[in-house]
């Protein structure tokens, strides 16, 4: 459910139908009974009462089976009546439950309610809810069941309901409302580029994609919203991030249509190969147009390729290089060692295994991925000056992606000493995701960076993101240089077997605290396809998602 209206604090009750479910049953020798009790003296039910100097008695213990059922009773045949004052007097938050049970009836419009309750257990009283939901005239019968919790109220000693929102319905957190109405946002139909429609049936990792898109097209895409009886979150549920949930549809209403950039070809590959492999995603797109081709997520839950904020790890190092390049502090060929460890702001770095390359080019460090070949550059680069490189060049880190869902445009902070240093090698403060990296391989296959997107922008007239400049001709071709030499001869050479043509290609690693294994990286382009795959927990990425982005790549 999209964004809705919030229920006002004030409200009143409608009517209810009366039923006879419900009877109050209290011995009369009972209530003699306490009626004799002095202070200090016993019930037959284990509790006590407790005398005060101006001989107020105030009952403790626990709780008898009686006193049990006769609040319970007052609470569901007051409310069974419409009477929200008075059920709320019988709990032990009457404000909040005068609220919610008002609500219930003038805005979530639940009408004809009957309340049934099962064998108590203990303290504990179950029942069923029946009734009907009742909306500019369409309504539906609602049934859930529920429990609710008697408690002994300790200043007065009375049996009280026990209050959370959960009584009235048990999806309800504190806070939460309950209304009934036109859904915030109509429902929509996607359309991947040749016209097939999108579902999760066919394609199960683009629920979230789909969820974005009726967020962002329902309203303009001319679809009409359906009827809903929705929990909508309170602020304490909002900050748990849990979202809307519908209860109840009345009407599905009609949904608006949107074309993406998906292709039914590789979003289908896509969705084979992340199947294949836990805790995977990838994404594909095209670096002529920024269109992007596929999306897919292991996890159909969350939408690690367009939202995710992990550290890239090595695959950074092609945003780092392309600043070293600019910079001219050197060429691919030029002779740089990759010493074992090097010290920086009091850390020692280390490289994969303990290597090192004690004579050898630049380009054969990157295609090695060795570490301390760049960490050693960073006494001579200034704290923002990879910050910089990443917004100006690569379009990251400023937060103005215009997709058409929502995403994680990457973050590069500035950093000093050792963090400064681990930035350059896709850790410390850095984060990114399979978009993020698959757009920086785009940019360097077309030399100019283009913003991705899934609608286009003439759907509705909204800017995309562009980069502040683009990097040299001389840049670009150092660039491909040094990433063909890694899919050949580097690490990501064994999963980039059988990818022909013009391609390039970056493996990373990146560490995870109280995790065994690396999140696995891979970022490439072959002619103009560009993709980029990351596998959590996987270990390498050359061995993790290299395969799932070069089969990918194959199909170009």
């Amino acid at each position: 459910m999209g964004n809705r209206r919030r229920v006002a604090e004030r409200r009143k009750t409608g009517s209810a139908v009366i039923g006879g479910v419900i009877a109050v049953v209290v011995g009369g020798a009972g209530l003699g009974a306490y009626a004799l009790y002095g202070p200090g003296a016993s019930a037959d039910d284990g509790s006590t009462s407790a005398s005060a100097g101006d001989h107020k008695h105030v009952k403790t213990g626990p709780l008898s089976a009686t006193e049990v059922q006769t609040a319970a009773t007052k609470f569901l045949t007051s409310w069974k009546a419409g009477k929200a004052a008075q059920a709320a007097a019988v709990t032990n938050d009457p404000t909040a439950a005068t609220t919610l049970l008002t609500g219930y009836t003038k805005d979530a419009h639940i009408t004809g309610v009957t309340l049934t309750p099962g064998t108590r257990a203990g303290d504990q009283v179950p029942f069923s809810v029946k009734g009907t939901v009742a909306y500019k005239g369409t309504s539906k019968p609602l049934a859930y069941d529920s429990s609710l919790t008697v408690v002994r109220d300790k200043e007065t000693g009375k049996p009280l309901v026990d209050w959370h929102s959960s009584v009235v319905h048990p999806d309800l957190k504190d806070g939460d409302t309950l209304v009934t109405g036109e859904a915030g946002t109509p429902p929509v139909k996607a359309y991947d580029r040749d016209g097939g429609e999108l579902t999760t049936a066919k394609y199960p990792s683009l629920g979230p994609v789909l969820d974005g898109l009726r967020e962002k097209y329902g309203k303009i895409a001319g679809g009409k919203a359906g009827i809903e009886l929705d929990v909508v979150r309170g602020k304490t549920s909002q900050k748990a991030k849990l979202s809307d949930k519908s209860l109840l549809t009345l009407t599905k209403g009609t949904p608006g249509k949107v074309k993406t950039t998906l292709s039914p070809t590789f979003q289908a590959a896509a969705e084979r190969q992340v199947a294949a492999k836990d805790r995977s995603s990838v994404v594909v797109l095209r670096p002529s147009t920024g269109e992007i081709l596929a999306v897919a997520n292991h996890n159909p839950g969350f939408n690690t390729a367009f939202q995710g904020s992990l550290a890239p790890g090595s695959t950074m190092k092609i945003v780092t290089s392309t600043m070293l390049f600019e910079k001219g502090l050197v060429k691919p060929d030029q002779s740089h060692p990759c010493p074992k460890k090097y010290k920086l702001a009091g850390w020692t770095f280390h490289n994969d295994d303990n290597s090192e390359i004690k004579q050898g080019t630049f380009k054969l460090a990157f295609g090695a991925s060795c570490n301390n070949a760049f960490i050693n550059f960073a006494p001579k680069l200034s704290n923002s000056d990879l910050t910089t490189e990443a917004q100006q060049v690569y379009g990251l880190g400023m937060n103005n992606w215009a997709i058409g869902v929502p995403t994680f445009d990457g973050s590069i902070p500035v950093q000093s000493g050792a963090q400064m240093g681990a930035s350059l090698i896709g850790q410390g403060g850095v984060r990114m995701n399979p978009l993020n990296m698959a757009s920086v391989s785009a940019t360097v296959e077309s030399g100019v960076f283009r913003q991705p997107y899934l609608v286009s922008p003439d759907v509705d007239h909204r800017t995309l993101a562009k980069a502040s400049r683009t990097m040299s001709s001389q840049t670009q071709a150092w660039l491909k240089d040094v990433m063909r030499y890694t899919a050949g001869y580097g690490t990501a050479a064994k999963a980039m077997s059988g990818v022909s043509g013009d391609a390039g290609a970056k493996t990373g690693s990146a560490e995870v605290d109280n995790q065994k294994k690396p999140n696995g990286w891979f970022t490439a382009y072959r002619g103009d396809l560009a993709a980029a795959g990351v596998v959590q927990a996987g270990g390498h990425g050359g061995d993790t998602a290299g395969p799932i982005v070069a089969a990918l790549l194959k199909m170009g």
